[in-house]
């Protein structure tokens, strides 16, 4: 193929500013990585001086004292409960025993024969499984209970972002609230 002079000389000076940009790309490519490198680089620095403290600090004033009062109710919820449903499983069984006991049955014979026709022993489940199953489901929503108040989100505890503004219709200032301060 033949190219005229002129063509050849466009062609070469194209080439040149070619490469001329393709070299500038790559300059300006170095350069953006390195910023990128160093925002990269700062960022860390910024989250290990500043985030991390400030997530710690909230994490301890805010989340543990919650876990640590939902934990402590929870287990003296439990002892209550493990103490009431002792007792009263306690009682119940102390009461079976003495009504199985044969001298009990003997003494009730001799009082009376109907009566001891009603202390049979039952086969089926009792009373006191139902009383037991009831208790557990008591014992379970009071627990339930105990962690969903801990953990609900109550109003009082947020603070609005915007401090509220004075009202001008009082001199004096006499009635209205002082600004509630942020954390």
């Amino acid at each position: 193929m033949s190219l005229s002079r002129k063509r050849r000389k466009e062609l070469k000076r194209l080439r040149s500013s070619a490469e001329e940009l393709w070299g500038n790309q790559q300059h300006v490519l170095e350069h953006a990585n390195a910023v990128a490198r160093e925002a990269s680089r700062q960022l860390g620095q910024l989250t290990r001086e500043e985030v991390v403290p400030r997530v710690r600090t909230g994490f301890e004033s805010y989340v543990r004292p919650s876990v640590e009062q939902a934990r402590t109710l929870a287990k003296s919820a439990g002892g209550t409960v493990e103490r009431t449903m002792g007792n009263a499983l306690g009682s119940v069984l102390s009461i079976g025993d003495i009504a199985n006991d044969a001298r009990v049955r003997r003494a009730v014979e001799r009082i009376s024969p109907r009566a001891a026709a009603v202390v049979k022993q039952n086969k089926g489940p009792g009373f006191g499984r139902y009383l037991a199953i009831g208790a557990a489901v008591v014992a379970a929503a009071g627990v339930a209970y105990a962690v969903w108040q801990t953990f609900r989100a109550d109003d009082e505890l947020w603070v609005a972002d915007d401090e509220p503004t004075p009202s001008s219709g009082s001199a004096s200032g006499a009635g209205s609230t002082p600004p509630t301060p942020t954390i």
